[in-house]
């Protein structure tokens, strides 16, 4: 397979078939053009992955071609071939967006190591823009699973605010998702080509909090053994998320006050001024404002991070939405765990949807990922969550004599019976008679009231 496809164009035959022959033999995919006007002709037909152009040709010059070229694809890489020691073409073709340029007679193997460096800087471009697509689309807003009114009202001042640099407060109980949305804001902003940093304010004492946040000068503290910089200037021109705000101390406030009021800041240690442009997201699971009567909080910080307030309800006030999370997080770990997972009981449904998920999206999403891990059934059952849900779940109403459910039951206890009977009470094999699991059957046995009178397993 061709490593990449080569647009060879001069006017000269033989230097034509030493290029292009050469090129070939190394695994490129190599065309090749006479004149200008024929290698645009080529061009508009197919996409190259990059041109060598010879500079002076009859009738239209290669640093025309060049400019042609690049009208009709602005992203095509050009390596222009100029006579020796004629520095003016050079100098013209890298101005009119040449990527590099080569002198003649040239150096075959000179050829090779600049198409490869020209090709590799390409690839990695079109990588980095591939995976900054895909973070975007990760993190766009309609990927966000949320049914519930409260969170589409969340959403729609997320959209809103997302296209703009305003400073934004996200408040919530641990585990609702604060850290997503500040993603979103961010990927979904104006700066999201640039880095996003995330600093956990809660992770690190006053101290280290600090240089992590403004950097520090070497000799700065003790341990402190080169210059290093911090959060803010590797996010400058981007966005920085500062979690759990409210744990920051009242010299961290003043630093950062700072930096939101004038947008400069010295590294711990330093007397240099460092100017930075940085988007601020701040996320809290306190009640800054009681903080702030408590003096606990600086009351001008908290109204500069406050621009834009954000409120993310907990998951029991918004139950509209377990499901479809409950939905996602199965495919999630399906896929991830490479099982078959067509869905839950309606017991093991029940018990979820009734959960009141002290650790909100966070807890949902362990449970269903254990439940997933160690299942051995493609439906989630009752069984395989935890014994705290197991014994919260409500208990089922009792069937009426004659109907359905009634009939269901009858018929599932005597299939279980039955093949109990067949399998000499060894509940592995009659499991396997009943196309279950051997939990599933322990559960359904329970629940049906049948006495668990063989507690044998193969071989016992």
């Amino acid at each position: 397979m061709a490593e990449a496809r080569i647009l060879v164009v001069d006017d000269e035959a033989a230097q034509r078939d030493i290029l292009g022959g050469f090129l070939r033999k190394q695994g490129f995919d190599v065309q090749e053009a006479a004149s200008a006007p024929d290698a645009l002709a080529r061009l508009r037909e197919e996409p190259v992955d990059l041109m060598l152009t010879d500079v002076k040709m009859p009738g239209m010059s290669g640093l025309d071609l060049l400019r042609e070229a690049r009208a009709l694809n602005p992203e095509l890489p050009v390596v222009v071939l100029t006579a020796y020691g004629n520095v003016t073409d050079a100098v013209a073709a890298m101005r009119d967006g040449a990527v590099d340029y080569l002198t003649k007679p040239v150096d075959i193997d000179a050829v090779l190591h600049r198409v490869r460096k020209v090709l590799d800087g390409q690839r990695l471009v079109a990588e980095n823009r591939a995976l900054r697509e895909a973070v975007r689309g990760r993190y766009r807003l309609e990927g966000i699973v949320a049914e519930s009114g409260k969170m589409q009202e969340v959403l729609s001042v997320v959209h809103r605010v997302a296209a703009s640099t305003a400073t934004v407060l996200i408040h919530g109980e641990s585990g609702t998702g604060k850290e997503l949305l500040a993603q979103a804001i961010h990927y979904q902003g104006p700066r999201s080509a640039k880095p996003l940093i995330k600093v956990n304010c809660t992770a690190l004492p006053e101290a280290l909090l600090e240089s992590e946040l403004f950097g520090h000068v070497r000799g700065a503290f003790t341990g402190a053994v080169a210059d290093r910089a911090g959060r803010f200037e590797a996010a400058n021109g981007g966005t920085i998320l500062l979690d759990e705000i409210g744990e920051i101390s009242p010299a961290v406030q003043a630093k950062l006050l700072r930096v939101l009021q004038e947008r400069e800041f010295e590294r711990v240690g330093a007397s240099r001024t460092l100017k930075v442009d940085v988007r601020v997201i701040a996320a809290t699971n306190r009640d800054l404002e009681a903080a702030v009567r408590e003096q606990r909080f600086r009351e001008d910080l908290y109204y500069r991070l406050n621009v834009v307030s954000v409120t993310v309800p907990p998951l029991r006030d918004r139950r509209e939405d377990i499901l479809p999370l409950l939905d996602h997080f199965l495919r999630k770990y399906a896929e991830a765990n490479g099982k078959t997972i067509r869905g839950l009981t309606r017991e093991a449904r029940d018990a979820l949807l009734k959960f009141d998920y002290p650790g909100n999206i966070r807890e949902l999403e362990n449970l269903v990922e254990r439940a997933v891990v160690l299942t051995r059934n493609e439906v989630i059952d009752l069984e395989d969550l935890p014994v705290a849900l197991q014994e919260a779940a409500p208990a089922a109403a009792p069937a009426t004599p004659g109907s359905l459910p009634a009939e269901l039951e009858a018929l599932e206890r005597r299939m279980i019976e039955d093949a109990l009977a067949r399998a000499d009470g060894v509940q592995t094999r009659a499991a396997e008679i009943l196309g279950i699991g051997e939990r599933a059957l322990r559960y359904k046995m329970k629940k049906l009231g049948l006495k668990d009178t063989a507690t044998r397993q193969d071989g016992g």
